[in-house]
């Protein structure tokens, strides 16, 4: 099945660039490209793609369109897949682009365009309804919390690590139950706790998941 993609991106040769490496997969179809936030919109509606690749900063603003487009494209298209390339390393923007759900949306550096599989392999798995991260990105999360991780990974209870542990595995709140052979209601309130030891604010749940894993995971290090 042909998997049709809309690209937006305000440099022309990034754009083109893009397009002639999507073009080496004959079973990638680019169906619209556009240069700012309103034509993404436009061009999302009109020919309605299975994937976008969008630019993190467009016209108007040059600040966070394409984390703007991806929630407004969830909002009204929530099939649609979506790609969001940056040129740095920003990990605040991929905490915000994941902050409304994880389920197809990824988070790469211009640098991976230069790789065709690499690229194909992030537009199949968030039209499949799965997400990836730049793996850069990952590490300038984690050693943004250096310092103080250890000692807030302390804080936690034997069982509060084990609930830890299970979140990084990917593991939902009855996987979690299960695997440590407790309620759906224990769960919670580890997890609660866990929120309230790692000081991560009142803010929706996914957000607080993915910085309390990443903590985690940083913190075996």
């Amino acid at each position: 099945m042909t998997l049709k993609v809309v690209i937006a991106e305000d440099s022309l040769l990034m754009r083109e660039g893009i397009r002639s490496v999507l073009a080496l997969d004959e079973d990638i179809e680019v169906v619209g490209v556009c240069a700012d936030y309103d034509g993404l919109i436009a061009a999302v509606d009109t020919n309605e793609p299975d994937a976008v690749i969008t630019d993190i900063r467009m016209p108007p603003s040059q600040t966070d369109e394409g984390i703007r487009a991806a929630n407004h494209i969830r909002d009204t298209h929530p099939t649609i897949g979506v790609v969001v390339l940056s040129q740095y390393v920003e990990p605040r923007y991929a905490l915000s682009l994941f902050e409304t759900g994880t389920s197809g949306r990824a988070y790469l550096l211009k640098e991976r365009v230069a790789d065709p599989g690499e690229l194909a392999s992030a537009l199949r798995k968030v039209v499949a309804g799965g997400s990836t991260v730049d793996p850069r990105v990952v590490d300038a999360l984690v050693s943004a919390r250096t310092a103080d991780r250890t000692s807030v990974l302390h804080r936690l209870t034997e069982r509060e690590t084990e609930v830890l542990a299970e979140m990084a595995s990917g593991a939902n709140n009855a996987a979690i139950g299960e695997a440590l052979f407790i309620s759906a209601r224990s769960v919670e309130k580890h997890i609660n706790a866990i929120f309230t030891k790692l000081e991560l604010s009142q803010t929706d749940d996914i957000h607080r998941r993915v910085r309390a894993v990443l903590l985690y995971l940083g913190g075996r290090d």
